[in-house]
Order: structure tokens, then C-alpha cells, then sequence
């Protein structure tokens, strides 16, 4: 009986689009610096897709991938690392540390990123403030800071979605991405969190990730990146589909209106 796809590979295909979330920080890194990052560091990095297509953006790019679980970066170095060409994949480092104390040669960044809501492991301001301050020092004196979130009412409440990813690539089989939100404290905010997988042939990797976190909210993030002793902060909003989804295109924002379900990157210059 052939196994399953491996729980990091159905992860890149249902939750990350690498491609966009590049030529996001580059746009908006060119836009604010009038010329393109070359040094990045990419915090929580799990699998390092996002390194392995930093690399592929140009010969002078460099990529710094820390994250604490050496199990998923094994995986990464294997499968994202692995099929860079010996040139590219030596512009990638990674290393297993705690993002706030990421070692020596990580710093001077032109970009760091903290995506997939992965900063929200730490529950108080004290810690979300020193982690913020520990990637402010790290940052170059043209530094950028990039960071997504999430909120709105829906995100407040337990639920459980599901949606249909297609088949593609080698395997070419389609899978259900299931995103479930066990529990939310609304004195606390911590949000628990899983991801689950149904594939055919009756596979199931039940809550195949677990997420405990503390849900914040855009104006508690850029209070506390302000504390941390960034300069200036702005929120790119994501535009409507019309049909009460995200279009996938983020705008600079000063305002928006309610929405059930919010996307948007914050983005911290130092």
C-alpha cells in the first residue's frame, strides 16, 4: 500500500505560496528603500521554502533560516535545500536556535520575517517585545521588519473549515485541508489551533500541527513593536474578491472596515 504524502509537503501545498510572499517583501521593500533586499533571515522558518526561493531571486542573495524543531529542518534541507542548484543552496544557512538568540552572522539583515502567525508563541507583551527588540538589533540601519496576522470576529470563535486543495506536481492528488480552532479564552486570548489532512483512499493525518497561541491584534502588535523601538510601522491590508474571500493583493491602509475574517502584514522599519 503506498504512504501518504509527508506532513510538511501537504503543509507547503496547502498553507504557503512562497512565490507571493517574496514578491511582497520585495515590492514593498523596494518601495520604502529604492533598492532590492539581498540579506534575509526568516524566523520560525520550519521547512525553509521561503529561503530556498529567497535564493532563487538572484546570485547575491542570502538566507538565514532558524527555527527550534531540528526534525523540520532535517526535512527542509532534504527536500527544499535539496533541490537548489550547489551554488544557491550555499546561500542558505540554517540554524536550530531560539529565534530570539539566533547567533552569530545574523545580523546586518536587509529583511526579517516572522509569517504564518508564528510569533504568536509568545503570550505576553514582555516576551513579544523582547523578541521584536532582539530582531531590531539584528536588523541592518535600512532593516525591515515583515510580519502577517489574522483576526476579525471569526477568528474568536472555535470552528473548523475545510477546503479542497488540488492535485498537482508529481504525486498529482488532491487532499482536504482541514483548519479546526479547538478553543479560544477571551480573557487571555489563547487560541488553540490544529491542521489536518484527509487524502484519497481514506488517509487521515488528524491535527497533523498544533498551534497554542495568543491571538493579537494589529494595533496591540504595532504598540508593542513601538516599545521595541521601531521607528515606524504600516499595515497592508488584503483587498476583497467579491465573494466574501481574500484577493490575495495587499495594500498600504490607514482604516478599514469590520470583516469576519482579516489578512494583512505588518510591516516594522527600524
Amino acid at each position: 500500500m503506498p504512504t501518504p504524502p509527508h506532513r510538511h509537503l501537504l503543509y507547503q501545498r496547502a498553507v504557503q505560496c512562497v512565490q507571493a510572499e517574496v514578491d511582497f517583501v520585495d515590492a514593498t521593500f523596494r518601495a520604502l528603500r529604492g533598492r532590492p533586499p539581498r540579506r534575509m533571515r526568516e524566523d520560525f522558518c520550519g521547512t525553509a521554502a521561503t529561503c530556498a526561493e529567497w535564493v532563487r531571486r538572484g546570485p547575491r542573495r542570502e538566507a538565514l533560516g532558524v527555527d527550534l524543531d531540528g526534525e523540520t529542518l532535517d526535512w527542509g534541507r532534504a527536500h527544499n535545500l535539496g533541490r537548489l542548484t550547489p551554488a544557491r543552496a550555499r546561500r542558505v544557512e540554517l540554524r536550530r536556535r531560539d529565534v530570539r538568540a539566533p547567533g552569530p552572522g545574523a545580523d546586518r539583515m536587509d529583511a526579517i520575517l516572522a509569517m504564518n502567525f508564528s510569533y504568536w508563541v509568545f503570550k505576553t507583551r514582555s516576551a513579544l517585545r523582547g523578541y521584536f527588540r532582539s530582531v531590531r538589533r539584528s536588523l541592518g540601519r535600512e532593516g525591515v521588519f515583515f510580519m502577517d496576522i489574522y483576526g476579525g470576529w471569526e477568528s474568536m470563535k472555535p470552528q473548523r473549515e475545510r477546503r479542497p486543495i488540488g492535485g498537482g506536481g508529481r504525486r498529482g492528488r488532491g487532499f482536504i485541508y482541514w483548519w479546526e480552532q479547538e478553543s479560544f479564552d477571551p480573557i487571555t486570548h489563547r487560541l488553540v489551533c490544529h491542521i489536518s489532512f484527509s487524502l484519497p483512499g481514506r488517509w487521515r493525518i488528524r491535527r497533523a500541527f498544533t498551534y497554542d497561541w495568543r491571538l493579537w491584534t494589529i494595533p496591540e502588535v504595532r504598540e508593542v513593536l513601538a516599545e521595541a523601538g521601531f521607528s515606524r510601522s504600516s499595515v497592508y491590508w488584503e483587498g476583497d474578491d467579491g465573494k466574501g474571500g481574500g484577493n490575495g493583493e495587499f495594500t498600504l491602509a490607514q482604516t478599514a472596515e469590520a470583516d469576519p475574517c482579516v489578512l494583512a502584514y505588518i510591516v516594522a522599519e527600524r
